[in-house]
């Protein structure tokens, strides 16, 4: 992983791999396709089943948190989500915005556009789309989007200022995201840090937790706070992959720690003047 590009290539190869197993198979390794483990059954993921606009085919277990659960959605609005994989996220979103909303998915990996498109065609929604693009060169125009949701994905992008600079760019004005992530507290060690794996399986990408909440309010979002925060525990038989017995109880006794993290940001209506605003 030397460059920008060579990580897309690899989070690409990976989730496309990803997109071809089932529910059952992802959820039973940290890192989806790379079968580090058989003993896991669950490491990031939150149980989606109960909540309405489910659907199993579009669930591969890749999330970390339910960021439309907080997301404070509403009938009509345009919602984008960053990363939408096979659909999960999108059609729950769906299922709350109702048929005069909008909802639109965004992923770099095709199969994976292509297998939400499927299920959107299955379920025949309308007024739910896929775009092939990347979240640091969002494929829309400004100020489209009333919501953002993203699950679990921004931890994979490079350049993580680039891809919140993008966010706002989409948002209206007076517009929000709910967005769940993985973030650190503390360093890891550099084995974890350079693992090809850890970087698909979410770890290794994952910034500080005030490094990454510093990058929102440094391109202009206000009113940013975090709606829901857990810790991740990786197993042993994981973490072996890439440490030795000595570097493992090091970490143990350290002050690292890898958190899953829902975070909410307000985008300000546009102004007229200096005193009063249009919106």
């Amino acid at each position: 992983m030397v460059n920008a590009e060579s990580i897309k290539k690899l989070v690409r190869e990976k989730y496309a791999a990803i997109a071809e197993q089932s529910i059952t198979e992802n959820k039973s390794s940290c890192c989806g396709a790379s079968g580090c483990t058989t003993n896991v059954y669950s490491i990031m993921s939150d149980d989606y089943t109960n909540l309405e606009g489910y659907n199993k085919d579009a669930d591969l277990g890749l999330g970390c948190g339910l960021p439309t659960e907080y997301a404070n959605l509403k009938l009509g609005d345009t919602v984008f989500d960053l990363g939408s994989g096979a659909g999960n996220d999108c059609f729950i979103a769906r299922s709350i915005v109702g048929d005069k909303g909008k909802v639109v998915g965004i992923d770099m990996t095709e199969i994976m556009i292509n297998k939400a498109r499927e299920n959107a065609e299955k379920l025949n929604f309308q007024n739910v789309e896929f775009r092939l693009g990347e979240i640091e060169k969002i494929p829309s125009g400004p100020d489209r989007a009333d919501v953002i949701i993203s699950n679990c994905v921004l931890n994979l992008v490079p350049n993580k200022e680039n891809a919140f600079t993008e966010i706002f760019r989409v948002l209206k004005p007076g517009g929000h995201f709910s967005i769940s992530d993985v973030v650190l507290v503390g360093q890891l060690p550099n084995a974890l840090k350079n693992a090809s794996e850890m970087y698909v399986g979410c770890v290794a990408g994952a910034v500080q937790k005030e490094e990454y909440l510093a990058i929102i309010k440094k391109v202009g979002f206000k009113n940013i706070k975090i709606q829901k925060e857990k810790f991740i525990l990786i197993p042993d038989d994981i973490l072996l992959s890439y440490l030795s017995a000595n570097e493992l109880l090091t970490m143990k006794n350290s002050t690292v720690g890898i958190f899953s993290i829902t975070v909410y940001a307000e985008k300000e209506s546009s102004c007229c003047d200096n005193d009063v605003c249009c919106k």
